[in-house]
This record gives structure tokens, sequence and C-alpha cells, in this order.
């Protein structure tokens, strides 16, 4: 039996043998035993721990896989200094009509020292359309949009914008209860590698725990892991993309920068109009003025992790309950035995909003784990159970 040549200096002192490197390039040398044990070790090699940067596909199904990145432990600092809360609401950030007088950046709290215990898998990308039909079409899964009586929030295109007050009513969301997943009205046909949106905590819960079950049935999900929203701190620290600052977007605190990384409101029309939004702050356009593709903007969108559209695009979903006061490095749930959420979090802005609702630090309380809106979507994680 003949052995790799990365394992020929391995040593099995702890089953009483020491093998040279004579000793496993001779195969004939190897009882039998010996030589599966030196097969299962070296076979566990394989299986070492990750490092930064590996990544690997998830097959969904025949046709639609999910690509996972690996994220190693560390440091990060949570949250935002007042400096940045003052440029979010400002000329350049632009997000005063929807500071509610500094309540809403005051949900970011100070920036404060976390870390990250454990490493773990983190989706390139938010889950798209198509990865989430694959996970509907197997299960027959009907959303919370989608049951008697569900609704969603989705864009009015008879809404007019007051150019002198973007967030004067009547605003431009509305329920409705004819919308879902399989049509976010948009007001652009759907594509399969856009972000899946109207989707709820409970929607982006079951889609996990399917995933989780598959892998597991078909003996290909790692030991100890599964998959799962990430923790708020996860997913700012995987945000940031290594920074052990606290700047305003993983790149830096330019929007000059920007260009080519994030799709939030610029200049490109609304559909259907001859004019972009009216609290638009960035002078380019990106060819769309609603969601574009996940990945789009290729290895410039990606952070320090290779992360792809982490700040705008669309809100990603978290698994802690909202907490006013500002994240944790902990979990949060409001029952921690039963792991119950009330309120969940949203995290990185979406394709309308300002710059100063787009940065690694920003987040909401969404009202209910049922709620779903054409803003809203998740990224998955693959970690140790929380």
């Amino acid at each position: 039996m003949r052995l790799p040549v990365w394992c020929r200096d391995i040593r099995f002192d702890s089953i009483g043998l020491s093998l040279s490197r004579r000793t496993v390039l001779g195969a004939l040398a190897l009882t039998i035993p010996t030589a599966i044990c030196a097969t299962t070790l070296c076979n566990s090699a394989l299986a070492a721990e990750p490092k930064q940067g590996d990544a690997k596909q998830v097959k969904l199904n025949d046709k639609t896989s999910l690509e996972v990145v690996y994220i190693p432990p560390g440091d990060f600092i949570m949250g935002s200094s007042a400096e940045e809360k003052k440029w979010a609401v400002g000329e350049e950030g632009g997000a005063k009509f929807s500071s509610g007088g500094g309540v809403r950046e005051g949900y970011e709290g100070e920036p404060r020292p976390m870390r990250v215990k454990e490493g773990f898998w983190m989706g390139r990308t938010a889950v798209t359309i198509g990865q989430f039909r694959a996970f509907a079409d197997a299960t027959k899964y009907v959303s919370d949009a989608e049951k008697p009586g569900g609704h969603t929030m989705c864009f009015d295109h008879n809404w007019t914008p007051d150019p002198k007050d973007p967030g004067r009513p009547p605003h431009p969301w509305v329920t409705m209860s004819d919308k879902s997943w399989r049509d976010s009205n948009h007001g652009v046909p759907h594509r399969e590698d856009y972000p899946v949106a109207c989707v709820s905590y409970n929607d982006m819960k079951a889609f996990c725990e399917w995933l989780t079950k598959k892998e597991q049935e078909a003996g290909t999900l790692p030991k100890g892991l599964v998959y799962r929203l990430p923790t708020e701190a996860e997913w700012e620290y995987a945000c940031r993309g290594g920074r052990k600052d606290s700047s305003y977007f993983w790149w830096g605190n330019s929007l000059e920068d920007a260009k080519g990384r994030l799709n939030i409101s610029a200049m490109d029309n609304l559909p259907g109009r001859d004019y972009p939004w009216s609290g638009a702050k960035l002078p380019w356009k990106d060819g769309y003025s609603m969601v574009s593709p996940v990945d789009h903007y290729g290895e410039r969108g990606r952070n320090g992790f290779g992360l792809a559209d982490m700040c705008g695009g669309i809100w990603e979903f978290v698994i802690d309950d909202f907490d006013p006061a500002g994240g944790h490095e902990e979990v949060r749930y409001l029952d921690p035995e039963k792991k119950t959420v009330s309120r969940p979090v949203c995290r990185g802005g979406n394709f309308y909003d300002v710059p100063g609702n787009a940065r690694c630090a920003v987040r909401l309380g969404i009202q209910s784990v049922t709620y779903s809106d054409s803003r809203d979507g998740f990224r998955i994680c693959l970690g140790s159970p929380r």
C-alpha cells in the first residue's frame, strides 16, 4: 500500500509504532492493520482546521449549489463612534430623514472590543432566489407571506417622492397580500441570482434546518456543526472583513472608494420612471435601481474575508433578538433555554438606502418573526449550534 508523500514522516507513537520515512515508503514493511491506521490518520490530516479564504460548495440539488467561505476566530470593534453617527445623519450620509433624532443610530452602541471565539463558515453571498427555490421545491414549503392571511411589505410603484423631504409620508413600502419571495414587486423581472427577499425569520430558519438535515442524511455535514443564521457578533465581524478599527464601511470611511462595491441608492432611475430616488447620494449608476445580482461587483465588491455585498444590497437577518442598547458578543435570546426571539435583528442596509444606513454598524429590530419585506433577506452560517 503506497501512502501520499505528505504522510511520509507521520509517527504513530499513540498506537505503539514509529514509522520512519523508509518504513512508510516501503509498503511491504507495513502489515495490513498498520497500513489501514496510517491511511486513516493521513486522511484526517486532510480534514485539518480550515484557514481563512478556504471555500467550498454546498449542493442543494442537481443544478443548484451554495458557496460558503471560512472565517477564522478573531477580534473586532462593534458599534460606532459619535463622529460616525454624526456623519450618518449629515449631508453625505443622508440618513437624517430616518434617524428619529438619533434614535436609530443609538441602536449601534459605542465602539467596544469583541471577540468571535470560534471559526465558522459563511455564505459568500446572501441566499438567492434560485437557492431558496431549491429548498421550497424539495419540501413544498409555504412561506409566512404565502400562508392564508399572510402578507409582506413591497415597493409601491404608484408612490411619488417629495424632492424636498424624501422621508415624508406616504412611504414607498406598503403591505401587500398577493406578493411573496416568488414575486417581490421590485418592478423588474426576477432573476434566480437576485437575493431572495420577502422571507421571514421563520422562513430563514426553516431553510437552515432543511440544509442541516439534508447534509446529515448525506453524511456530508461536518461533525458538531449546523447551518443557521449568524449571530450578530459573527455578522459584524464578518462584515468588517478583518479590520480592527470601527470604520464606516469594510473598505474604510470614504464614499469615493464605494463605487463598484455596493448597491444602494444612486443615479439609476426608478422602475418605470425617468428619475432616481430624490434621496440618492451616490453620483453614479450601477445599472440597478432595485436589487442587483449577488456578487455583481466581483472581487472589488468582496471584503477582506472574501464576502460579497456585505454593505447595501439587501438587509440580512441574524439569529439574535434585538437589544436597543446594542449588539452582544454572545447570542442574545429572550429565553436562552428555549432560544426564543421576538424581534429579530437585521444588518447591513439595502439597495434603496442612503450611505448612512448601509454601514457596518447599522442595525434594526424587526417587528416579528413572521414579518417580511422586499428589502430583507439572509446569509447562512455553518458553525457550532447557537
